[in-house]
């Protein structure tokens, strides 16, 4: 498909950071770039790590999937540079040994009972792969993963509380009978490099008690839950930054309040030891508005900051003409030193946005205080009207200083490489036409 004229907006920020007054927002050029398209399916943030001379990149979708049906897309593609493993083709990708997918009673008793196989239930997409920094040989890899299920695939289970009712539940993408997903966020293991992954359960979600019902959700986008991430590595901790999709309390189309519902949501921050995520279940704590203490399964609070106010559109998730920033992508830059993260923005019903945004966070510890939440106000990085954009990443370049520092997609330096996935009409890429430069 040939990309149509597009319009491009670059913003250069001068305003001060609030809370950290000595750091003025950074300045960045767009450069327009020779069109680099990946031949591949990617429906997620782009996952990467270096192993060795090697870079891994981890496109695709493995599992079952009640509206979209069976996909075993999820493959690894290598190269001796960001460039190289891009520049594969499908065909060229190497299909890993995956966990099977299990019965919702196989799995919800699989974290109790040792035997069982460790299995999912629903479709994943990696989204960040953080690599086990203590393993010398690089191999030993977390996979961070999207995960989404469907009353249909995964009844609600009274005992456990796992699982969905199918009462009031509100459409899909694909027509008023198809059904709206739950996203979850989990963790996989692997110990070879990508070639096999073990399922070592759930890192956060959103029970049914949260999921938003007909007829307040209409929106063609999720009944609920908590997806779409982004990780990185800060001190002992794993910060998982995300969707927030679900209502904060327990929903009730009598009392339901469209305003509390947006209170709660946006792009919200959790954490883990890196030492727990080999057993994440109920490990994982999300930001109160104080402090890491809410639960894995309970109600936290996002970054305010990225939260777009009431007055200037911004709304619930499950309004069909609201705004609300999502699908973050977060790096440490070198160069700047500081966070970056890009993120998308949803203005209509079923996911429709044009824009790209971009956020800085300049305190590297993002455990002490409410560092996690210095965000800057999301500045429009790119528009292009009558397209829908996807997943924006920052990717490293094939350049000499990139191959020699190692980068990813969670560590760059002064240059990068945009990516997103473009949708215009019913064709959609994942391309990138854009460097990123960015000035102190």
């Amino acid at each position: 498909m040939k990309v149509t004229a597009v319009s491009v907006f670059i913003i250069i920020i001068f305003s001060v950071l609030t809370g950290c007054t000595s750091s003025p927002n950074p300045k960045f050029k767009l450069l327009p770039a020779d069109k680099f398209l990946f031949r591949s399916f990617v429906d997620c943030n782009m996952a990467e790590v270096w192993i060795a001379d090697t870079f891994r990149i981890f496109p695709g979708k493995h599992g079952e999937d009640t509206l979209w049906g069976y996909s075993d897309n999820l493959r690894f593609g290598n190269g001796r540079n960001a460039d190289e493993a891009f520049a594969n083709q499908f065909e060229d990708l190497v299909q890993p040994q995956m966990p099977p997918n299990v019965k919702p009673d196989a799995y919800v008793k699989q974290w109790t009972d040792s035997n069982s196989v460790k299995g999912v239930v629903g479709a994943v997409w990696f989204e960040t792969v953080y690599q086990d920094e203590r393993d010398p040989s690089g191999k030993t890899l977390y996979a961070i993963y999207h995960n989404e299920n469907y009353p249909w695939n995964f009844p609600y289970d009274t005992e456990s509380g796992q699982g969905y009712i199918d009462h009031n539940w509100p459409r899909g993408l694909t027509g008023p009978q198809s059904p709206a997903a739950v996203s979850r966020i989990g963790v996989m293991k692997s110990v070879n490099g990508g070639y096999k992954w073990e399922n070592k359960g759930i890192f956060i979600e959103d029970l049914q008690s949260r999921m938003i019902l007909k007829p307040h959700n209409s929106s063609n986008t999720f009944a609920g839950g908590v997806g779409d991430p982004s990780a990185v590595a800060s001190g002992d901790y794993l910060y998982l930054f995300y969707g927030e999709y679900g209502y904060p309390g327990k929903y009730d189309s009598a009392t339901y309040d469209p305003s509390l519902e947006w209170s709660g949501q946006c792009i919200s921050v959790a954490r883990i030891k890196i030492d727990d995520l080999d057993a994440p279940s109920g490990k994982a704590k999300r930001w109160d508005g104080k402090e890491f203490k809410a639960p894995s399964d309970g109600i936290g609070s996002p970054v305010k900051s990225l939260q777009i106010p009431l007055e200037s559109g911004g709304g619930p998730s499950s309004a069909p003409d609201k705004k609300f920033h999502w699908g973050p992508s977060v790096s440490w830059n070198t160069y700047l030193n500081c966070w970056v993260m890009l993120m998308g923005k949803v203005e209509a019903k079923s996911w429709v946005g044009s824009s790209i945004w971009i956020s800085y966070n300049f305190n590297k510890d993002l455990g002490t205080g409410d560092n996690s939440q210095q965000w800057t106000k999301p500045a429009l990085l790119l528009d292009r009207p009558g397209h829908i954009l996807w997943y924006p990443s920052l990717q490293p370049l094939n350049t000499k200083e990139d191959i020699e520092n190692r980068y990813t997609c969670t560590r760059l330096g002064k240059s990068a490489r945009l990516f997103f996935k473009d949708q215009a009409g019913p064709y959609s890429e994942y391309l990138s036409e854009y460097i990123i430069e960015f000035e102190k």
